[in-house]
């Protein structure tokens, strides 16, 4: 099942960073109060931008990413100034199994 990452703007001029299966039924919720703490007194005004993931996992991982984002850049995301892969960090490369010793035939 797909999960979305998705930025609000809210009517205080702040973004609000979700994840959701249905971003469209998410945000009718925060509208009409019952969605997050944050969106009950800033009411979200539109979705800037969603991101399709592949699983819960990468989308709270994408998420965790984006929340540590200043204003500026998360609004850079939502214009498209920005992409979801450039906020995320670099992958640790694979390591083979083989020690140096291994390698060195020592």
């Amino acid at each position: 099942m797909a999960w979305f990452l998705y930025l609000l703007e809210c009517s205080d001029g702040s973004v609000y960073t979700g994840i959701a299966t249905d971003v469209q039924a998410r945000f009718d919720k925060h509208v009409s109060g019952v969605g997050a703490r944050y969106t009950r007194s800033r009411k979200p005004v539109r979705v800037l931008v969603s991101f399709e993931l592949a699983d819960r996992s990468s989308a709270s991982r994408a998420e965790y990413w984006v929340k540590r984002l200043s204003p500026v850049d998360k609004r850079a995301l939502g214009a498209g100034l920005r992409t979801l892969e450039s906020v995320m960090p670099v992958p640790e490369p694979v390591a083979t199994g083989e020690t140096q010793e291994e390698t060195d035939g020592s």
